[in-house]
């Protein structure tokens, strides 16, 4: 075997048990309590969890906006994605207008396939609705993306798709077993609400809060369910991005006992922030969108997470420098939206979900792993600890103690939203199918040694 990890305490959705796993040409070959073959590598994880490599879902590598560029590109964001135990990210290939969306796919994949240190796959982003695109969508699919992702504003953009154009590829999708994913604010209220602010005399006095002020939860919740009316009117499967609000939640979990298909994710910032975050003097640092809300809305999504109305726990990385972030000049319009958050984004979770006893241990690898494989077509290649899957592997410290600070991470910023969090557990080895890449938060891998992922239809999950 190329690879021997034993003693370790295996975790999977359905149980944990102390384990020996053996792993040969990328892959898991054998896990058992006596299984002791011949390895060149040895690996004694005792006292430690053995995980699934996490798949963060929703991740901006590259990616121009706000008039600049992300600070991560392939390189740096898969970089520092292994080091926090994501052995998969899922970026996008956005269609320009006049474009095929199978050319913005082609050139996407120019820009990451030779850089990147872990496997990725990409989510289509149709901006122009005809025709042409619609018709795209099966040879697409049957070429492994399934999940295309729209977005009901940024007209300005140019990406913002129409109810029209979001009904059609919901009846479009379901055809070929693929799934529409939606960024879900309602556009025209909050242009209005966006302009009414900014045109405040005393706009500069309220700072970054007008970011808060011009979006109300009221945005998000409608869109949300005009999404969910025309998934349910279609019979498509729908998954709403980055859900920050109880109301939302609230429209998701009765449509989910309806029968709809529509599944929720949401990110950590939503989780461990409220909105008074745009108070304090660098408040512009955590403008995201849709932006951070309030406790009740915190409160309300973990409960979502606790009782399986949300199904995936992803970033939304999109990380943008303090003097990228400071462009804004007090003008709350002309702050880039993102923050970092792939690196931290297991050890947030498992501090802030499981130690807390918010969500149990087999309650995370569903959020992290599973969910994310089944949903968007790469399950049982990646997301669980099985015979036959990819070696992709987290060697985990339950009991690590560290302090974040930007200054100790791989990302590519000079400042991270946790920096000062407290964790109690740390990846110390990250495995990239069979091959030990990060340790001990140091990248040791070989960069361009990760894979473009193809995937099958996106399966149905238990929540």
């Amino acid at each position: 075997m190329d690879l021997l990890i034993i003693n370790g305490k295996v975790v999977t959705d359905k149980k944990a048990l102390t384990a020996n796993i053996a792993i040969d040409k990328g892959k898991i070959k054998a896990i058992g309590r006596n299984i002791r073959p011949e390895a060149r590598t040895v690996i004694d994880a005792r006292g430690m969890l053995v995980l699934p490599g996490v798949i963060d879902a929703h991740v901006h590598f590259q990616l121009p906006a706000g008039g600049t560029v992300t600070a991560q590109d392939f390189a740096s964001g898969t970089r520092a994605a292994v080091c926090g135990g994501v052995t998969t990210v899922i970026d996008f290939a956005i269609q320009k207008k006049g474009q095929s969306l199978t050319q913005a796919i082609r050139d996407r994949r120019k820009e990451a396939d030779s850089k990147v240190a872990i496997d990725y796959a990409l989510h289509a982003v149709p901006t122009d609705w005809n025709k042409q695109t619609k018709s795209e969508i099966s040879k697409i699919a049957a070429s492994g993306i399934s999940s295309f992702k729209m977005y009901m504003i940024y007209a300005i953009a140019g990406l913002m798709s129409d109810d029209a154009a979001l009904y059609s590829a919901l009846e479009e999708t379901s055809k070929h077993g693929a799934m529409v994913t939606v960024h879900a604010e309602s556009a025209g209220v909050l242009d209005l609400l966006i302009e009414r602010y900014h045109n405040q005399p005393d706009m500069k006095r309220f700072g970054a809060y007008c970011h808060v002020l011009s979006r109300p939860n009221f945005i998000e919740a409608e869109a949300i369910s005009r999404a969910v009316g025309w998934a349910e009117a279609t019979g498509g499967k729908l998954y709403i991005v980055h859900l920050s609000t109880a109301e939302g939640l609230e429209i998701i979990r009765k449509a989910k006992a309806r029968g709809v298909q529509v599944f929720a994710e949401t990110c950590p910032h939503y989780l461990l922030f409220d909105d008074s975050v745009f108070k304090k003097p660098d408040g512009y640092l955590y403008a995201t969108c849709p932006q951070i809300k309030k406790k009740a809305d915190q409160q309300a999504l973990w409960q979502g997470i606790a009782d399986g109305t949300i199904s995936v726990i992803a970033t939304d990385n999109c990380t943008f420098t303090s003097k990228q972030k400071n462009r804004w000049h007090g003008d709350f319009t002309k702050i880039p939206y993102g923050i970092p958050g792939v690196e931290t984004l297991l050890p947030l979770l498992y501090s802030y979900g499981v130690e807390k006893n918010r969500i149990s241990l087999s309650r995370m690898i569903e959020l992290l792993c599973v969910n994310p494989a089944k949903l968007f077509g790469l399950y049982p290649k990646k997301g669980t600890i099985a015979i036959g899957s990819d070696a992709d592997l987290v060697i985990f410290d339950s009991h690590k103690k560290v302090t974040i600070s930007h200054n100790n991470l791989e990302t590519n910023c000079d400042w991270s939203p946790y920096d000062g969090f407290k964790l109690t557990g740390y990846p110390v080895i990250t495995i990239s199918r069979g091959l030990i890449i990060a340790q001990n938060g140091k990248f040791i891998g070989k960069m361009g040694q990760g894979r473009y992922l193809k995937r099958s239809k996106s399966q149905n999950i238990s929540n």
